[in-house]
């Protein structure tokens, strides 16, 4: 069942993102047989897979920051209880107080300034930076989501869905740290397919837009 995309420019450009993921798995799969003397066909299946995790952790946090900057816009709007208690530091107070920004402006900035350069590739770190924006538990809604989608012939939870999660990232980290080199070895690197590359990209589309779901239904978008 094909399933209908937010329609937020920061979605697509995740969808953009993924699709260069896919461009170069399908370049591995016309190339197989031929065997190119001077490339490695895996390389592209690992740049891809690289790349499709970079692509939701760039969404995660371009997602985090429209979501307060929408929450922020709205006077009177009840904030998720991580919000309501932010800390700001004086720099950002004396400028609220000196009418050079707004509170929300504030706000924002700090909440920039915090996780812009904090990776998004945990699951734990991932349901710290959206509780600014939701207080549902948003693994577990994501994953009610999913057995949604597929009218509950799946009975995924919360922590099954943050261990395939981790699963795609770890080998991520093993190619982008450790050239996916096999343990103990420098020069053999772990074997890689054009079929389980692909089931880590359509894992990575499927998690993002069950997440995306799950926080238009907590925000009251979306029944």
């Amino acid at each position: 069942m094909a399933i209908a995309h937010p329609p937020t420019r920061q979605f697509q450009a995740f969808i953009t993102n993924l699709d260069y993921a896919r461009q170069m798995i399908n370049a591995g799969k016309s190339l197989t047989g031929l065997q190119p003397g001077a490339l490695d066909i895996g390389d592209l299946y690992r740049a891809a897979w690289v790349q499709s995790v970079s692509a939701i952790e760039h969404w995660l946090h371009e997602e985090l920051y429209r979501r307060v900057a929408e929450l922020l816009a709205e006077p009177g709007k009840p904030l998720p209880q991580k919000l309501r208690k932010l800390e700001l530091p004086v720099s950002l107070v004396e400028r609220v107080h000196e009418q050079e920004m707004t509170f929300a402006d504030a706000i924002s900035t700090q909440v920039r300034r915090r996780w812009e350069m904090l990776p998004l590739h945990n699951p734990d770190q991932i349901s710290a930076a959206l509780g600014l924006v939701t207080d549902h538990n948003v693994w577990r809604k994501a994953a009610h989501q999913l057995n949604t989608w597929h009218h509950h012939r799946t009975d995924y939870n919360g922590d099954q869905l943050k261990t395939r999660f981790r699963s795609i990232v770890e080998r991520r980290h093993k190619i982008a740290h450790y050239a996916d080199l096999e343990d103990g070895h420098l020069k053999r690197r772990r074997p890689i397919t054009e079929s389980e590359t692909t089931d880590a990209v359509d894992w990575i589309q499927r998690i993002a837009l069950a997440i995306a779901k799950a926080l238009d239904a907590s925000a009251g978008q979306e029944t």
